[in-house]
């Protein structure tokens, strides 16, 4: 069974996982909605490298595209709960900001390769 992505874009999904950890323990968790919603996006964050992993060695072109539409969904996820810890839980902005822009991008490369893998 051969890997169907690059290593690259494994390190990089990972990268985005080990960023969203450190997001996650720089938080202050005093409140509760902080501690929810800060376990959520370390829940969701990380299973986009998981479920991007679980791609790589896929089957089938049926197991790719639902494996990898597992990792979107999940990355969509984490930039909700992203914007709810930016935008009223106090959380940094800048770094906020930052990993929302990876998580755009890394869903506008799974959306490319989801489509371009279904044709």
């Amino acid at each position: 069974m051969s890997a169907r992505l690059s290593d690259d874009f494994l390190a990089r999904t990972k990268w985005f996982a080990k960023r969203e950890m450190r997001y996650y323990v720089a938080l202050s968790k005093g409140r509760e909605e902080v501690r929810v919603c800060s376990k959520q996006l370390l829940r969701a964050g990380t299973s986009v490298a998981a479920h991007v992993r679980e791609a790589n060695r896929a089957r089938s072109n049926a197991e790719f595209v639902a494996k990898l539409g597992g990792a979107l969904q999940e990355a969509d996820e984490s930039l909700l709960w992203l914007e709810l810890l930016r935008e009223e839980c106090g959380g940094d902005v800048a770094a906020a900001r930052d990993l929302e822009g990876e998580g755009d991008e890394l869903i506008a490369i799974m959306s490319t390769m989801i489509k371009n893998t279904q044709v």
